[in-house]
């Protein structure tokens, strides 16, 4: 499972790029509220051989801090539809966590609406079906939010003690929620035609396991609940086990070497 490179796509600032030498398979990856492309850095030296990882690098933080963040759902899935439609020449899946979970949702819509693609597999995390809405409190205040990163053990909650950081971080983060609580996607009218693989910790506040079984809803193509032990930042908690299964349901569509 060894990677041969890890670089940043020249083209585009929406993709941190993860490579295999000769890849047969794209892993697009979104991240939660507040979170940037380096949350799966350490996925690229345990992906199959010959998946390509795109991390999404949302606007707002990190290289793209000068940028404004997204102010809608539509906005943010439409720019990553289209600066991934020239990518589409080999498989792409689709993996988020949070509010990545939601992101991916629209991106795999609007590519079959838009791109006439369908993904070969959703895989969604920490999260319940976006036509459900949130768990998460709206219209919290910054105190709010931070009381919020802490609860739910955040892998970024350090950073928001220093007020230094916390200064660079706290726009993102509440751009990212302002994003979800304007986010009122309706009961899906167009059901997706791609396996939805839905992951969650057994002990995540804002997302108990039985809101899992909601993606169900939004395919025809079938759905599978997966809980793994941990909280709401358990991809992080079982990344091994995590990486193991989604390795299992990208390998049908990675081909022959």
């Amino acid at each position: 499972m060894g990677r041969t490179d890890a670089r940043a796509e020249p083209r585009s600032p929406w993709f941190r790029r993860h490579g295999a030498g000769r890849p047969r398979l794209r892993l697009v990856c979104f991240p939660h509220a507040g979170g940037t492309a380096t949350a799966y850095a350490a996925w690229r030296d345990r992906l199959p051989e010959g998946v390509e990882m795109l991390a999404v690098q949302y606007p707002g933080r990190q290289d793209r801090l000068a940028e404004p963040c997204a102010t809608s759902m539509a906005a943010l899935a439409d720019a990553v539809t289209a600066a991934l439609t020239p990518h589409l020449d080999l498989p792409v899946a689709l993996f988020g966590h949070s509010m990545g979970s939601a992101v991916a949702y629209e991106v795999a819509l609007r590519l079959r609406r838009t791109a006439g693609a369908e993904t070969v597999a959703l895989l969604v995390s920490g999260r319940r079906a976006p036509h459900l809405g949130s768990r998460v409190p709206a219209r919290l205040d910054d105190a709010g939010l931070l009381e919020s990163v802490r609860r739910l053990s955040s892998p970024d909650a350090w950073a928001y003690e220093h007020p230094d950081l916390r200064e660079v971080l706290m726009p993102s983060l509440r751009g990212d929620h302002r994003l979800l609580d304007a986010y009122r996607p309706d009961p899906p009218a167009e059901r997706l035609r791609v396996p939805v693989t839905a992951y969650g910790g057994d002990r995540d506040p804002v997302c108990p396991v039985t809101d899992l079984d909601t993606w169900a809803e939004v395919t025809d193509a079938g759905h599978e609940t997966v809980v793994l032990p941990g909280g709401h930042f358990f991809p992080r908690e079982q990344q091994a086990v995590l990486l193991d299964h989604v390795a299992s349901r990208l390998a049908p569509h990675l081909g022959p070497p």
